[in-house]
């Protein structure tokens, strides 16, 4: 059942970034109406504030579209302990488990994320959990199971596998068929693949084509946990949509990417994560790896910078996760801004960029009338630096604040029947 409209709110006194402009504006103010939408933006007192609205003054902070994190697994089971657990757990507890990090992600300020491999299908319950406002967490576009060859990179966690082109589009139509957002495909071997290298290449050009082309025919786009460039290339040229990690691009292969129109989710933080690694009991060899694997991955983002592959915001690490000092998502935009990418742009990758990768363009990642009422706070503006991120103090999804730690948002608290949160 929909839950009843509510009044307009005016969040007022405020700094805005809404996602696309070069800098942010000053003295704004954000008509937040039903259904948890945005009716209206402007300056202060250029728009007709509605007969009976609650007016919010924000106290000066800095206002920018939700964040949405484009590579996370809500039930993510790296080799060691975390592993053990999940093989050990039944659905309801790796439900729950995958709950409680959509609900702390939404407070770290992700407002929306794309999975890229879960197990067992219970993202999709997930997703219209949250959407119907029966558990928290942030509006969720997912792949469902990954795909990979038999005993490849996955395969002992989210993967699916499958052999020759008709058992991978058999796979993808599955995926499909439990509603998939997205497909994810591995190309190649990983970090977390213990009997794999990351240059291992795991798929025949006939088993790529078979994914692309039949995600395609029904609409849907490709994404492909990819390391090397030869693998790319062939996967590009054959319609590839974006890459993960691409921990040994080339320019050549990232000429090739911005010239088809793939895009690029780095996630730097994977080949940076030492600390986290060890708090999860992950394996000296995994460790090793991934570390040996940053300074080639590092130059994989310039490379990309450079010829102009588009790129959006992911952190393979929960989203949330502590990371020097801030959340894994924070540093990652940190990360992208450190190897060469503007301010603006790295927020444009976090926000409209990834919105456009997921046809979500003027629904999410932006404030604008009739996009998701998804923003967050801060005390700084990012477009100056991207470290201003970590100085986040309040969350609102749907129109209704989630977190608010300096007791600002008070009336836009989550106290009515919830509202849906899918666009």
């Amino acid at each position: 059942m929909n839950a009843p409209a509510v009044l307009t709110k005016v969040l007022t006194n405020l700094t805005l970034w809404d996602g696309t402009g070069a800098t942010s504006r000053t003295g704004q103010e954000i008509h937040l109406g039903a259904h948890g939408r945005i009716d209206a933006v402007g300056a202060a007192g250029s728009i007709d504030r509605p007969d009976g609205a609650a007016v919010v003054d924000a106290d000066g902070a800095v206002v920018l579209p939700g964040l949405i994190n484009m590579h996370v697994h809500l039930g993510l089971a790296l080799p060691g302990p975390m592993q053990e657990l999940a093989k050990s757990s039944d659905d309801a507890a790796r439900a729950l488990l995958m709950a409680g990090n959509a609900a702390a992600t939404l407070q770290a300020g992700v407002t929306t994320v794309r999975l890229v491999g879960e197990k067992d299908y219970l993202d999709f319950s997930l997703r219209e959990a949250i959407a119907t406002g029966t558990v928290p967490g942030p509006r969720i576009y997912t792949a469902g199971h990954a795909l990979c060859c038999t005993g490849g990179h996955g395969h002992d966690a989210d993967g699916l596998e499958a052999d020759g082109a008709d058992g991978f589009r058999r796979t993808t139509r599955e995926q499909l068929r439990a509603g998939a957002d997205l497909i994810k495909v591995c190309l190649t071997g990983g970090i977390a693949g213990e009997h794999e290298a990351i240059d291992t290449p795991q798929l025949t050009d006939e088993e790529m084509t078979a994914v692309i082309t039949t995600a395609h025919d029904w609409g849907r786009k490709v994404t492909a946990h990819a390391g090397t460039a030869a693998v790319i290339t062939r996967a590009v040229e054959l319609g590839l949509d974006c890459v993960e990690h691409g921990y040994e691009l080339t320019p050549e292969v990232c000429e090739s990417m911005a010239r088809h129109g793939c895009w690029y989710v780095p996630t730097i933080t994977v080949s940076r994560c030492e600390q986290f690694f060890i708090d999860n009991g992950v394996p000296e060899w995994m460790r090793a790896r991934a570390l040996a694997a940053g300074p080639r991955h590092w130059e994989s983002l310039q490379h990309a910078l450079t010829a102009g592959v588009r790129i959006a915001m992911g952190t393979d690490m929960p989203p949330q996760a502590d990371y020097d000092g801030t959340t894994a998502t924070v540093r990652e935009m940190e990360f992208m801004a450190e190897a060469g990418m503007t301010d603006v742009d790295v927020l444009r990758s976090a926000t409209s960029w990834a919105a456009q990768w997921l046809d979500a363009e003027g629904t999410i990642g932006q404030i604008a009338p009739g996009a998701a009422a998804d923003l967050i706070l801060l005390d700084e503006d990012p477009t100056r630096g991207v470290s201003a991120l970590r100085g986040m103090h309040a969350v609102i999804q749907a129109g209704r604040a989630v977190r608010d730690d300096r007791g600002l948002l008070r009336p836009l608290a989550r106290t009515a029947a919830p509202t849906r949160t899918a666009p």
